[in-house]
């Protein structure tokens, strides 16, 4: 697990996946400051599911196979998504590609979002 500013990930130093619990993606959007992250939370939860190959990961609190989703815009980033809203999983890589594609609506403090940025890159070893 790692924590910054009231955001506890369990995070795989193996494959540098990352789980959000409910509520954790929500505070992450807050501490960039992303304008309407309800409507994005939201937009994630109720997707439709991805038709894919890749095998369905079961989710780690109810055990329920997640679905496959794509978000962001070009590239998509398939990530998976718990039925019961438990939270979310990123493979390693895909908080980067988000980071990459959000909007890049100047912070309310100065810096706040380069230093997000930073202690992903840092922790998730996020490449570029």
């Amino acid at each position: 697990m790692v924590e910054y500013k009231k955001i506890e990930l369990d995070y795989c130093p193996g494959c540098y996946g990352a789980w959000f619990d409910a509520g954790e993606l929500e505070l992450f959007l807050d501490s960039l400051n992303l304008e309407k992250r309800d409507r994005f939370v939201s937009k994630i939860l109720n997707a439709a599911e991805a038709k894919t190959a890749e095998k369905k990961r079961r989710c780690p609190i109810c055990a329920q196979r997640m679905k496959k989703v794509h978000i962001g815009g070009k590239p998509s980033i398939l990530i998976d998504v718990c039925p019961d809203s438990d939270g979310l999983w990123f493979d390693g890589g895909e908080i980067g590609e988000l980071m990459k594609q959000l909007p890049g609506k100047p912070a309310k403090k100065a810096g706040s979002r380069q230093q997000v940025e930073d202690f992903l890159k840092e922790v998730f070893q996020a490449r570029e």
